[in-house]
């Protein structure tokens, strides 16, 4: 069996050990090696994939109005013509029965249709009566534009920085994680991969298909799976490492110590490269504190192998082997971690921490040495991280609370100076708080406007979060939306919104990749961009006489000219696609995107490629030329002559990275005697995230049609509960009811539970804890005490 046939036997077993469900169902076409249909009578056209932040491209055929067939494109460097179960599924996603096809307001418990007029009018007029308590709640599912231009709105617009992505929630620690460390936020570019709590089998198939294809190839690639249940990534595994729920932050201590103490360390990368600090949840500075190297070094003493034992389940002898893995420099080394190191508590640690693990070790920035962080969503590196729609961000790296920053912004945006608050806005728990709590009571947003995604769902600990909103007369909540959601349940208006290839877009991937796509089929009904409606409220806020929704000539904030320089009325939707608004917008973005050396390529070039890697550059000829390897000489045009590695952007100054050190700290709630299991949330193959879009798809549906709570056969005896037995899992926060499962495909250990959230049937976020991280503020979905008992007790 050759080896692209072992990579997607790999492929379609996983997503074939679920259910009979075919990998590649009847509608699903093959294009050609050109990009060309084998059937006649379709038109193909290359587009990323929707769901996760690998990235893949497809092949979307369409004939008649319709997307009738997906393909793997073969000329996509991510995806090599693979796809995984969802994937191939993706055009399905957009014609479930009940798509939202026109703009609805709540009346009593239920929904009036409106015009888009209306809908406008209603939400501008809420906005414009107190534009300081309103708030915009996006996702890494927005497009690149779709962020740049909310991100416009609320802070060059509104003078308002309370916008921020459910990305919060899923790669905020990521980010300060790589901020701590090289003062920029990107993920870099193997003999051993070490998964750190996630699992790429599933989560990431494509992705992980390539360390299968490897192996079929006779290449030996030891696989270590570090996590606190096993899953099919543990079956891929030469090492299964089961730890203790916040054990990953004293194994990296354990190998920071056991390298210190026999020397392994990598000297002299180490000496010209890299500075220690002191990072303290005290002072939540991403800075720290400098600190020598012998400082530091007393800082890990005590994480010795038998400390680390204990407080992480790991054997002592298990922490000596990463150590001296690590201590092997003649090796690779791949990092990869996704939400189990991020979700977390002390997330911004764990992740400087394994980031410092590869650093003090030297397996950095050479090809298949690296720390790497995988995203969830198609574009939360581009639009959260790049485009930086977080509360305390401005475009390209900047800061909201640094002066120099915000004039920048203005300039190139054309404001008045000082139009820009330098204050930052609320974070996504905080932003929910204060609309959840009553006006009366200090809860000072009355207003939040929802796109691409769906936090009835997705946010931790829902009956503070966010079900409290219900009998808040004064609150008022704005939906974009494709499918009814647990969102629009609590709605007052929803908007319905053209999805994927409905529309023009541009997304960010985990590896930096730009991607481009062209609208190929119309929505249904009268459902329209996001990227739309909101310069279509903008434009309304002008005409009720909003000053900031002009630039400081008087012109429209998205002013939008012909290549004759006549103004297009782009809020009008008949005249929305007379230009590429999306082109437009990009072009706007991309001076922006250089402060910080993530320089993007004119749009016209992605529209030729299967995307680039920033930072692209200009060449002497003309031709643009993306970066594979950041920071190292041999790939990145930024590191200066005669460097061999620049950590150019450093939050000291001098060119180095930082390796920190941190102490352990226990998790904020563990198991006690009334609450006895550790309960952890994730994913599953077939479904992404809430399920609002593959839930639709019936296939996916059949192979995973409910969601459950997988228990270790032994505490299920101990329960007296069976497989298949409904049972209520609480913690002190809420409950929720869910079959059990004592043997599936992820198996915990005895006093642990784990639950997919992708049921809006089932919400496991009722029971989820909300406390954060210091630093990214992004909260723990892992780790929370629960108990299960059964129904009627």
């Amino acid at each position: 069996m050759g080896a692209g046939t072992d990579r997607r036997s790999f492929l379609k077993s996983a997503a074939m050990a679920a259910a009979a469900a075919a990998v590649v169902p009847a509608s699903v076409a093959l294009a050609g090696d050109d990009g060309a249909s084998v059937d006649d009578g379709l038109t193909w056209d290359k587009a990323p994939c929707r769901f996760c932040g690998t990235g893949c491209h497809v092949q979307v055929g369409v004939k008649d109005d319709r997307v009738v067939a997906i393909a793997g494109d073969p000329k996509a460097d991510v995806n090599k013509g693979l796809l995984c179960v969802k994937g191939y599924h993706v055009g399905m996603a957009l014609y479930g029965k009940d798509r939202l096809t026109e703009p609805l307001l709540r009346k009593g418990d239920g929904f009036v249709p409106i015009s888009w007029d209306e809908a406008l009018d209603i939400a501008a007029k809420r906005i414009m009566k107190a534009p300081e308590r309103f708030a915009f709640y996006g996702s890494g599912q927005w497009t690149i534009p779709e962020g740049y231009a909310a991100q416009k709105f609320m802070k060059g617009g509104l003078a308002n920085n309370h916008i921020d992505p459910n990305a919060r929630l899923c790669m905020a620690s990521a980010v300060t994680g790589f901020i701590a460390t090289y003062g920029v936020d990107e993920p870099a570019g193997c003999d051993v991969l070490i998964t750190w709590g996630n699992n790429p089998a599933e989560m990431h198939p494509v992705l992980f298909s390539r360390v299968i294809d490897r192996r079929s190839r006779g290449e030996t690639v030891k696989v270590i799976d570090i996590g606190t249940r096993r899953t099919r990534t543990t079956d891929q595994a030469d090492e299964y490492l089961e730890m203790k729920p916040h054990g990953d932050v004293a194994i990296a201590l354990g190998i920071l110590n056991r390298l210190r103490h026999h020397g392994t360390w990598d000297k002299e990368f180490v000496k010209k490269h890299c500075n220690f600090r002191a990072l303290q949840a005290g002072k939540p500075t991403l800075k720290g504190e400098a600190i020598d190297f012998d400082t530091w070094s007393e800082g890990i003493a005590k994480y010795t192998p038998e400390v680390v034992e204990e407080l992480s389940g790991i054997p002592a002898e298990k922490i000596e082997m990463l150590a001296k893995l690590f201590g092997d420099r003649k090796l690779k080394i791949t990092s990869l971690w996704c939400m189990g190191m991020n979700q977390h508590t002390m997330g911004t640690a764990v992740n400087s921490l394994v980031h410092g693990v590869h650093l003090f070790s030297g397996h950095f920035g050479k090809p298949g040495d690296a720390p790497t962080s995988l995203t969830g969503q198609p574009s939360a590196c581009g639009t959260v991280r790049e485009v930086g729609t977080l509360a305390h961000a401005l475009p390209g790296g900047r800061l909201v609370a640094k002066e120099a920053h915000r004039t920048q912004c203005e300039d190139l945006w054309n404001l008045p100076k000082g139009r820009i608050n330098g204050k930052p806005g609320y974070h996504t728990v905080k932003m929910w708080e204060q609309f959840t709590s009553p006006s009366a009571e200090g809860g000072d947003i009355d207003t939040i406007f929802v796109q691409v995604t769906n936090p009835g769902q997705t946010l931790p600990n829902l009956n503070h979060l966010f079900n409290d909103k219900k009998g808040l007369k004064e609150k008022f909540l704005i939906v974009s939306e494709v499918y009814p959601t647990a969102t629009t349940w609590l709605a007052d208006l929803i908007l319905p919104a053209s999805m994927w290839v409905e529309k023009n877009g541009v997304f960010g991937n985990s590896e930096r990749r730009t991607q481009q796509w062209f609208k190929q089929v119309n929505p249904p009904g009268d459902a329209r961009d996001d990227c739309w409606m909101t310069i279509a409220i903008a434009h309304r806020l002008m005409e009720l006489g909003h000053p900031g929704m002009k630039d400081k000539d008087g012109k429209f904030l998205f002013h939008v000219a012909d290549e004759n320089g006549k103004a297009v009325p782009v809020w009008k939707w008949e005249h929305y696609y007379d230009m590429n608004v999306d082109k437009a917008l990009v072009e706007e973005y991309r001076p922006f995107t250089r402060m910080k050396h993530k320089d993007i390529a004119p749009y016209d070039e992605y529209v030729k490629t299967r995307g680039l890697r920033w930072p692209v550059v200009e060449q002497k000829d003309g031709s643009w030329r993306e970066t594979r390897f950041r920071f190292s000489a041999f790939d990145d045009p930024y590191v200066k002559e005669g460097q061999d590695f620049e950590f150019y952007h450093s939050t000291s100054g001098d060119g180095r990275a930082q390796i920190g050190v941190h102490d352990y700290k226990p998790p904020p709630e563990m198991p006690d005697g009334e609450y006895p299991l550790w309960l952890c949330t994730g994913r599953v193959l077939e479904h992404w995230h809430t399920g609002t879009m593959t839930r639709r798809v019936a296939p996916l549906a059949r192979a995973m049609p409910t969601a459950y709570v997988e228990v270790h056969p032994e505490d299920a005896q101990a329960l007296g509960v069976s497989d298949g037995e409904v049972v209520i899992v609480e913690s002190r926060r809420g409950t929720t009811e869910l079959p059990v499962w004592t043997k599936g495909r992820g198996r915990p250990p005895e006093g642990s539970i784990f639950v997919p959230f992708f049921d809006e049937t089932r919400r496991i976020n009722d029971v989820t804890l909300h406390l954060h991280d210091p630093f990214s503020k992004q909260p723990d979905y892992k780790k929370c005490a629960a108990r299960i008992r059964k129904k009627g007790r």
